[in-house]
């Protein structure tokens, strides 16, 4: 086989050369970045890691996000290593790699839980800054364990979801995609004076939903207050919110509307646009993340990629906010 060129840019290998091998062809990594084992056998190492989890045992309704780090890497061949929008090429600043895929128990869910924060300790071990790509958002519990051992205190959390993911159980389960945010408070791991979800919007079981989200610490920025109040101004309420404070950014691909994301387990009308989305997380920009994860893309569900793109994009996004901030520290 041929070596694959690359574009190597202030000493960081980057994506497979476009102007060489077509983008349409080779290997689908994330953003067709450098596969970490490679990196790591040339005595390298990466300060951001694309990591995918195919996992869907905790899912309620529309099961197939097992396949989704899978989609979104399909999805992201288009990226290209320069951001327009922050005018920044994250790709140069830090090095980025694609550490494929954990391999995490489809029938258990407690061991799937504890092999993800295992995994995801041993690849911040060398202080590398974890995005994930999943899989179902019962993925956020394990990470958010880890995100929060490694920053040696409790994490300020945006969370964007149609949903608020902070239900008790389901047919007495305690562990699922509407319980994580629930039980991470209940371990102390996240700052509950920073919280935050993000376009909620549709029916709930009851008005104790809201009452004991609001208990636990949550603010909420509905999808119809986006739209009503502006991009703007709802950037400024989630910086105020979390400050200087070490911070976990955890993105539901249902937040978008379904115009945007059909792919998705639950979808909900009246969702936020793709473009709302992006310029938010990009009003994030020089907040100190630590971690971050884009959740519940289920390619079964998809039409010409639509889910795919849009969840590529978000990653993008967030690997830009980490590297840059990376970048002046």
């Amino acid at each position: 086989m041929l070596e694959t060129p690359r574009v190597i840019d202030n000493g960081n290998v980057g994506p497979v050369n476009s102007a060489l091998v077509p983008r349409y062809g080779g290997e689908a990594t994330y953003a067709l970045l450098p596969r970490l084992r490679d990196l790591e056998a040339e005595g390298r190492r990466a300060d951001i890691k694309v990591v995918g989890i195919p996992f869907d045992a905790g899912v309620s309704y529309r099961p197939g996000t097992r396949f989704g780090p899978g989609h979104i890497r399909q999805s992201s061949r288009l990226l290209r290593p320069y951001n327009p929008a922050t005018d920044t090429s994250p790709f140069a600043q830090v090095q980025v790699a694609d550490a494929g895929d954990m391999a995490v128990n489809p029938f258990n869910i407690g061991e799937a839980i504890a092999e993800i924060q295992k995994d995801a300790m041993a690849l911040t071990e060398d202080g590398a800054t974890l995005v994930t790509i999943g899989g179902d958002h019962t993925v956020a519990l394990p990470l958010l364990r880890a995100a929060s051992a490694r920053a040696g205190q409790p994490v300020a959390l945006l969370h964007f979801d149609a949903h608020l993911d902070t239900w008790d159980t389901y047919f007495g389960a305690d562990y699922t995609h509407g319980t994580p945010f629930r039980r991470a408070v209940e371990e102390g791991i996240i700052d509950t004076e920073a919280i935050c979800h993000v376009g909620t919007r549709g029916p709930l079981y009851g008005k104790k939903d809201l009452t004991d989200d609001e208990r636990m610490g949550f603010g909420i920025i509905t999808s119809a207050d986006i739209f009503r109040r502006g991009v703007g101004d709802v950037v400024t309420q989630l910086r105020e919110r979390v400050g200087e404070r070490p911070l976990y950014i955890s993105v539901d691909i249902d937040v978008l509307d379904p115009a945007h994301a059909p792919g998705t387990g639950t979808p909900e009308a009246g969702g936020m646009t793709s473009r709302e989305l992006l310029e938010i997380l990009r009003g994030l920009r020089g907040l100190n993340i630590v971690g971050a994860d884009i959740v519940e893309v289920s390619p079964g569900f998809d039409h010409a990629e639509l889910t795919g793109i849009a969840a590529s994009h978000v990653t993008y996004e967030l690997v830009t906010l980490i590297a840059d901030r990376l970048a002046h520290i």
